[in-house]
């Protein structure tokens, strides 16, 4: 007991931190969209919420890299294998940021086009992703880092880099946006400069030599690699469902109600991003703790924080749900900088409905995120799949087509929900860590 009580402190440690580094970091995503919404009106904030697929791509990327290799850091018997995981990691975190700069310099327009944008918002979309992308290579490696040094046993730090770029980019977005009236490009070039800002932060920890990881001239296998992103892919998996989902529902919602119900799913998308970055917070902060509990054998430990972290996540989902709905027209009037009452009442009953999923996308982010970091990677792939892509797509095709835009906002509980009960199975089936 004396045991289980000290793990759950340090999960309390390290979860706590890490929310709070990921409100900081959701905090800009929802700057972006009360700046955009204020200063380029409905059209800006349907070009951010056509762009948003493709951030979501990056960053997730991102965090398959980092996270998969701190999972393989911390499972590492010895330094030398830590240092493999990281070079392995920092190799695909490298590889993909090369691919997305390319795409910046040379298919900004035709991503645009692909991703649903019309003549009234093509050119502030393209303008988006153009300069996202080429940011790209600063998002991989600011979320290789955060994932390295918070796994090194430095989550203060990891936390400090966050909340320091997220600010950042908020007191950015306004500088560029209204004093300086830099308009769509000002807004994604705050969004650019946070990673720079997080891993300044980062840099004393290196500079002091404090890390217990390092580049290393080895032999790199391809199971080794193969292994950091199986174990990075849920987390790849969480952020592309996100961007394939608002995609998807973009196609859909455009059919329905045009680039106003377009801008009302962007609300309800763009707050998602936050109470989705939470239950992802608290997941990542388990992570370390329940990777080094299951390579060291220790079972008890394990169950305890994967169960600290369910508990945790449903009781926060609970709570953000009930202030969702009580607060649901607050919540759409400061996005709906216009006043228009169509886009208002859309917003706040798909506020409503949107976010019935809360509980059920909290327990199944933690169990697949629990699952991948004791080494059990099918079933975290499972759920990852299910919640992600092979539930959800049908949904979104079908649901609209009895209930209109009320199925567009089912889709997502009804998915989630079925994955829940896959989440309660594997959790149970392999509670036995």
């Amino acid at each position: 007991m004396m045991r289980d009580g000290r793990c759950l402190r340090s999960f309390a440690k390290y979860a706590s931190l890490n929310v709070l580094g990921m409100l900081g970091l959701s905090c800009y995503i929802l700057a972006d969209t009360f700046f955009i919404s204020q200063g380029m009106g409905t059209a800006g904030l349907a070009a951010l919420n056509l762009a948003i697929p493709i951030y979501s791509l990056i960053h997730g990327s991102g965090l398959m890299a980092g996270i998969g290799g701190s999972i393989r850091f911390s499972l590492a018997p010895g330094r030398a294998e830590k240092d493999r995981a990281f070079t392995c990691a920092a190799l695909a975190a490298g590889l993909l940021a090369a691919a997305f700069f390319t795409l910046g310099l040379t298919a900004a327009a035709p991503l645009a086009k692909l991703v649903g944008a019309d003549e009234a918002v093509f050119a502030m979309t393209e303008t988006y992703l153009r300069v996202i992308l080429l940011f790209a290579p600063l998002f991989l490696l600011n979320n290789l880092l955060l994932a390295f040094v918070r796994n090194d046993g430095a989550p203060q730090r990891a936390m400090a880099a966050m909340l320091g770029g997220s600010f950042a980019n908020i007191l950015l977005d306004w500088l560029f946006i209204f004093p300086m009236g830099m308009g769509i490009f000002g807004a994604v070039l705050a969004t650019g400069f946070a990673p720079a800002v997080s891993m300044a932060i980062l840099a004393p920890f290196f500079i002091r030599r404090q890390n217990h990881f390092t580049f290393c001239r080895c032999k790199l296998s391809g199971k080794l690699l193969g292994q950091v992103l199986a174990a990075g892919l849920p987390s790849l998996i969480a952020e592309l469902s996100s961007g394939i989902v608002m995609a998807v529902f973009n196609s859909v919602i455009l059919g329905i109600a045009g680039n106003l119900g377009v801008a009302s799913y962007g609300i309800a998308a763009n707050i998602a991003l936050v109470t989705v970055s939470l239950y992802g917070g608290i997941a990542q902060g388990a992570q370390p703790l329940l990777s080094r509990f299951c390579g060291e054998g220790d079972k008890g430990a394990a169950r305890a924080i994967l169960h600290g972290s369910l508990l945790t996540a449903l009781l926060l989902a609970a709570a953000l749900y009930a202030g969702i709905f009580f607060l649901a027209e607050p919540l759409a009037a400061v996005f709906n900088s216009g006043k228009d009452p169509a886009l208002q009442q859309l917003a706040v009953r798909g506020l409503k409905l949107y976010f019935l999923s809360s509980c059920f996308a909290a327990f199944n982010i933690n169990a697949a995120a629990g699952l991948a970091a004791a080494g059990k990677t099918f079933p975290a792939h499972l759920i990852s799949l299910l919640r992600g892509f092979v539930l959800i797509l049908p949904a979104a095709a079908i649901l609209p087509l009895f209930w209109g835009m009320d199925g567009v906002w089912l889709a997502l509980p009804a998915a989630e929900g079925l994955s829940f009960l896959v989440s309660l199975w594997s959790t149970k089936k392999y509670d036995a860590f």
